[in-house]
């Protein structure tokens, strides 16, 4: 069977693509990749929040998928929102790469006081490091981004530092330790969605991961658990089984964070719940700030 994969088409996600193309060729797979324009990629002079909510970079392929027009979808987990259409199916989940922020600049760490990035998490933790930080939007693929930060616009930029790997960018900077920079949940995996097609879930299946598999699903459940969605300042990690999850204010100044080893989803599911009570006035807040109904 030949199998339809669908990708964004910018640089980072047809490498990704490629990645899985290279595994499935190598069980004797024949593919055929598709390039899919998705509304994250459309719009890129706002912040991601004034787009819409979590999925900007996903349903163009979910509809794709779900009309037949490809069989598959290859994904940065992380992109991936909690709900999901029905009849879809995360069918591989590669093993893990640095779930990790990488801050990219040169010269002295402490010249860095403006630094680029649009997400509400990034900042807050940024923030929440050193108050005293200027921290501006910044939208656009890796390219974009380095470019912006080499032309002087910034002193610093953050970027997810598996992208960098993937992409084989070697830049001046620093690893953020995700055990203080919380990740998004998700961050450093690679996923491929598919149609629940037994026979096309099978071949898929060969690719999956079954130890990342069980990291990124419970961070999953203390994401959906929480409920509060890709703009809310929140970052959950686990590395075999031990679960780090925080939550901030924009501001960075306040923060709930619960720590503990997961052995199944029933408990991550509770420390999610646990989260959500805790965090839920710094989560409301946020929202109302940004401007977006929950």
């Amino acid at each position: 069977m030949t199998i339809r994969i669908g990708t964004r088409g910018s640089k980072l996600a047809l490498v990704q693509t490629g990645i899985v193309i290279k595994k499935l060729e190598a069980l004797g797979v024949e593919v055929e990749q598709k390039i899919i324009s998705t509304q994250g990629d459309e719009v890129t002079g706002v912040p991601l929040h004034e787009i819409g909510k979590q999925g900007v970079f996903v349903r163009a392929l979910d509809d794709a998928i779900l009309n037949n027009e490809i069989d598959c979808a290859v994904h940065s987990m992380k992109d991936i929102p909690a709900v999901r259409p029905s009849g879809l199916f995360t069918a591989a989940i590669l093993p893990r790469d640095s779930p990790a922020d990488f801050l990219a600049f040169s010269g002295p760490i402490a010249a860095v006081t403006i630094i680029g990035t649009s997400s509400t998490r990034r900042k807050a933790q940024l923030l929440r490091h050193d108050p005293g930080l200027a921290i501006k939007d910044l939208r656009g693929n890796v390219d974009t981004r380095i470019r912006k930060l080499n032309e002087g616009q910034y002193n610093a930029i953050v970027l997810a530092e598996a992208g960098l790997s993937r992409l084989g960018i070697r830049i001046p900077g620093e690893r953020l330790p995700p055990e203080k920079f919380v990740p998004t949940p998700n961050q450093g995996t690679i996923s491929v969605v598919s149609r629940a097609d037994p026979s096309l879930m099978e071949v898929l299946s060969a690719l999956d991961h079954p130890e990342t598999r069980k990291d990124v699903a419970i961070e999953r459940a203390v994401m959906e658990q929480v409920g509060a969605g890709c703009f809310t300042p929140m970052g959950i990690y686990c590395k075999g089984g031990h679960l780090v999850a925080d939550v901030l204010s924009l501001d960075g100044k306040r923060e709930e964070r619960i720590e503990q080893d997961i052995e199944t989803i029933e408990e991550a599911r509770a420390q999610g719940n646990v989260l959500r009570m805790r965090a839920g006035d710094l989560i409301r807040e946020a929202y109302q700030t940004l401007g977006i109904s929950l």
